[in-house]
């Protein structure tokens, strides 16, 4: 593997639980974290911006004690994830609460960090970057990140285009470091050929909405649980960027989910007064088909821990 010992000697699993808007909340980092995958959440979702030092707290002093009280047990790390756009207004007071706060990981999004590595870096942080395709990821690693996470075709959110197989082979021609891998990944299984194909870890988001500690309606989780691949739309309509969404909730806004308007990056907002129009447009990879139950995060780790093992075991056969 080629992460840094802080990271995988503290992992029971190698599995990053990718940030969610609004979704992911403390509850949820927590419960990854001392299930032994890397819990992460958008600094965005602490609102107003004084939230995120009180969350930032709360993450850090938990884990702090549960390490002490269990220094045998492989607690994980934390991320923030830090969207990097000029609407962003409260970038810098996000980023100095991370260093404040030392977050172990930092998990950039959108324009290359240029401005934000060195701070990070300087108390023995990480950051890595999200990248569609290989020219986001030159930038990114001249920007001086320590790993990429390739969001491939099928991912939740803002997805890319080309195949999990395709860009990881191209960006592995260059870059020997970490790498985080996503694309409709709900399994044990799907963890292990993530593996297999050179990431040192899955990037799983949509998997974890269906959790317990998940900010998400309950509509919101069931409706996980009922759909499947043939159901995602990818549209640029509700954020100005390509991103993938479940046709019924689309539909149960009022919009023809097979025939949407289109939309451009100049759309894109992400200041703290932003409105949120499509607040009832959920997201969703298409791994949806995967999931047919709502469980606490604890219980799904170990699921996915137990389909892991049994598939690195059967490909030693």
């Amino acid at each position: 593997m080629t992460l840094p010992a802080a990271l995988r000697e503290n992992l029971s699993l190698p599995v990053i639980g990718s940030p969610l808007f609004i979704i992911s909340n403390p509850a949820l980092v927590i419960a990854q974290c001392l299930s032994g995958i890397i819990g992460s959440m958008p600094a965005l979702n602490a609102r107003p911006m004084e939230k995120l030092d009180e969350w930032l707290a709360q993450i850090t002093t938990t884990l702090d004690k549960a390490r002490a009280t269990s220094p045998e047990k492989r607690i994980a790390p934390f991320a923030i994830n830090q969207i990097i756009h000029s609407s962003n207004d409260r970038l810098d007071h996000d980023m100095d609460a991370c260093v404040r706060y030392r977050v172990p990981l930092v998990i950039t999004s959108l324009s290359a960090p240029t401005d934000f590595v060195k701070p990070i870096q300087s108390y023995g942080g990480l950051v890595f970057h999200d990248v569609t395709n290989i020219r986001h990821a030159h930038k990114a690693l001249e920007a001086g990140v320590d790993g990429l996470i390739l969001v491939c075709a099928g991912a939740g959110g803002h997805a890319g285009t080309l195949s999990p197989f395709a860009l990881i082979s191209e960006v592995r021609q260059f870059f020997d470091g970490p790498i985080a891998l996503s694309g409709a990944i709900t399994s044990g299984a799907h963890i292990a050929a993530a593996r297999a194909m050179g990431a040192d870890l899955a990037y799983m988001g949509t998997r974890f909405i269906a959790t317990e500690e998940a900010n998400a309606s309950a509509q919101y989780k069931q409706m996980l649980v009922d759909s499947d691949a043939s159901e995602i739309v990818y549209t640029p309509l509700f954020t100005g960027v390509h991103g993938n969404y479940l046709a019924r909730s689309i539909t149960a806004s009022g919009l023809d989910a097979k025939n949407l308007p289109d939309a451009d990056k100049s759309s894109m907002n992400f200041g703290s007064r932003r409105v949120k129009p499509w607040k009832d447009i959920w997201g969703a990879g298409q791994g949806v088909g995967n999931i047919r139950s709502v469980m606490p995060a604890s219980e799904l780790i170990a699921q996915l821990d137990r389909e892991y093992r049994g598939a690195l075991a059967q490909l030693r056969h």
